[in-house]
C-alpha cells in the first residue's frame, strides 16, 4: 500500500495518539533504559583500549544524584503543569487546556526528566550486578555526562517556559495559532478536497440512500479518501450534509449515497455494508477538534472573551485583544487563493459560510460586552475593516454583525454620550 493510499482516518488517529504525554514519555524513557543496558555490551565492540579508568563508586554516585534529583524535578514539573492547566481552565476556557496538554515543549521536557530518571535507576541496578567492565564503565560515564548536559539544557528551557505556561496571553496565542492552521488548511481545500454540495441536489434526496450517524457527539474528522473509494466502488457520488464540528444525533443524516446510473442494490446486507463504511469514514467524538474545524478555534477565542467580560473577571482588555485576534483570523479567510485541483470528484461537501464564521467570532462578545463602550468601539472598528475585505458574502456578513452589535449596545449602554460616540465612529 502506498503512502497516498493510507487512510487519512488512520493518520488522524495516529496524530491524536502521538500528542499524548505518556506516549512521548514512554518512548524517551525506553531510550534511557536502552542507553544504560547497551553500555554493558558496547565494550565488546570497542577494538581499542580506552585511556583511563572509572571507579564503579564514582559512576554510582553520579547515577544516584541523577535518579534522585530527576524524581523530585519530575514531581515538581507535573505539579506546575497541572497548576497551569487549572489556571487556563479558570482564566481562559476549559477548551484551551487541550492545546496546553499537547504542548510539545512540555512533553519533551517531562519526557527527558522521566527518561533520565529511568536511565539512572537502570544504570545503578546494572552497575551493582557487576555487568560493566572497565571499558563499559568509561562508556557509561561518557553517556552520563551527555545525559547531564541534556538535563541542564532542558531544565533551563523549562524554567523559561514555566513563566508563560497557562497565562492568558500564552493560551490565546495557542488558540490563534491552532485556528490559523485550520483556516489556512480549509482555505486551500475549501471542500476538504471534494467539490461543493450542488444547490439543486437536495431536491433529489428522496431517490438517494440516507446514512444516519451511529453515535451522539461532534464530527471530529472526515476521511475524504475513504469516501472517494466508497463512491468509486458503488459507481456513484456521496453528498455530505455537514462539516467537522457539527453535533450529530443517532438519527442525524450525515450523508446521502447517490448510486447515479447504477441500479439500486437489492441486497440489504450490501446496503448496510455501504452505510457502515461511510460511518467509519466520519469520526465522531465527545469533543470538537481543532484540526479540520476552523470554527472551533473562533469559538474558543470567543469563549475567552466571554470569561474576561464576566463580572467575576471584569477584564475588557482581554476581550479587546481577542477581537483583534479574531479579526486577523477572518482576514486570512477573506484572502483569495488559487484554484486547487479537485482531489475527490465523487464527494461533495457543504461550504463554510462567512455568516457562521462571523457569528462564532463576534456574536457572544457583542452580547456580553454590550454595556462596555470600549469593547463596542473596538468591535465596530474591526467589523468595519473586515467589511472592506473579501467577496460580497464576506462583506455582507461583517455588516450584519456590526448592525447586530450596535442594536445590542443601544439596549445596554446607559449613557447617551457613549451611544453618540459609537454612532459617530460608525459614520451615522
Amino acid at each position: 500500500m502506498t503512502q497516498e493510499a493510507v487512510s487519512s482516518r488512520w493518520r488522524f488517529i495516529l496524530k491524536q495518539f502521538s500528542r499524548r504525554l505518556w506516549v512521548r514519555a514512554s518512548a524517551i524513557g525506553a531510550v534511557g533504559v536502552l542507553a544504560a543496558v547497551l553500555a554493558t555490551v558496547a565494550e565488546r565492540f570497542v577494538p581499542f583500549d580506552i585511556p583511563g579508568s572509572i571507579n564503579a563508586d564514582s559512576v554510582d554516585t553520579i547515577l544516584n544524584i541523577i535518579a534522585s534529583s530527576m524524581l523530585a524535578v519530575t514531581t515538581f514539573s507535573v505539579s506546575a503543569m497541572t497548576s497551569a492547566y487549572a489556571s487556563a481552565t479558570s482564566n481562559v476556557t476549559p477548551r484551551a487546556t487541550t492545546l496546553l496538554v499537547e504542548d510539545r515543549m512540555t512533553q519533551n521536557v517531562l519526557s527527558t526528566f522521566v527518561g533520565s530518571f529511568l536511565y539512572g535507576i537502570v544504570g545503578i541496578v546494572v552497575l551493582q550486578t557487576g555487568a560493566y567492565g572497565e571499558k563499559g564503565r568509561v562508556i557509561l560515564f561518557v553517556v552520563t555526562i551527555g545525559v547531564i548536559a541534556l538535563i541542564v539544557f532542558q531544565l533551563l528551557r523549562w524554567i523559561d517556559h514555566l513563566t508563560k505556561l497557562g497565562r492568558v496571553g500564552d493560551a490565546t496565542d495557542r488558540i490563534e495559532d491552532a485556528a490559523a492552521r485550520a483556516i489556512d488548511a480549509r482555505r486551500h481545500n475549501p471542500y476538504l478536497g471534494g467539490k461543493p454540495l450542488p444547490t439543486g441536489v437536495r431536491k433529489r434526496f428522496d431517490s438517494m440512500i440516507p446514512v444516519e450517524a451511529d453515535a451522539i457527539g461532534y464530527v471530529q474528522h472526515i476521511d475524504m479518501q475513504a469516501l472517494s473509494r466508497l463512491a468509486e466502488r458503488m459507481d456513484g457520488e456521496i453528498h455530505l450534509l455537514l462539516n467537522p464540528g457539527a453535533f450529530v444525533y443517532r438519527d442525524t443524516v450525515i450523508a446521502y449515497l447517490d448510486a447515479g446510473k447504477s441500479e439500486p442494490h437489492e441486497d440489504e446486507d450490501e446496503d448496510d455494508e455501504l452505510n457502515d463504511s461511510l460511518r467509519y469514514a466520519v469520526t465522531i467524538g465527545n469533543v470538537r477538534s481543532f484540526d479540520q474545524d476552523p470554527r472551533f478555534g473562533l469559538v474558543v477565542l470567543s469563549e475567552t472573551a466571554q470569561r474576561a467580560l464576566s463580572p467575576a473577571v471584569n477584564d475588557p482588555g482581554t476581550a479587546i485583544d481577542v477581537i483583534g485576534r479574531a479579526t486577523r483570523l477572518l482576514s486570512k479567510w477573506s484572502e483569495p487563493v488559487e484554484d486547487q485541483e479537485l482531489q475527490f470528484s465523487r464527494v461533495s461537501v457543504p461550504p463554510l459560510t462567512a455568516d457562521d464564521l462571523f457569528e462564532d467570532a463576534f456574536m457572544t462578545i457583542a452580547r456580553d460586552g454590550a454595556a462596555q463602550v470600549e469593547v463596542q468601539l473596538r468591535l465596530q472598528k474591526c467589523l468595519a475593516a473586515l467589511s472592506r475585505l473579501g467577496n460580497g458574502d464576506f462583506r455582507a456578513a461583517a455588516r450584519r454583525q456590526a448592525i447586530l452589535a450596535l442594536s445590542r449596545a443601544e439596549k445596554a449602554l446607559p449613557i447617551e454620550a457613549d451611544l453618540q460616540r459609537l454612532r459617530g465612529d460608525l459614520g451615522e
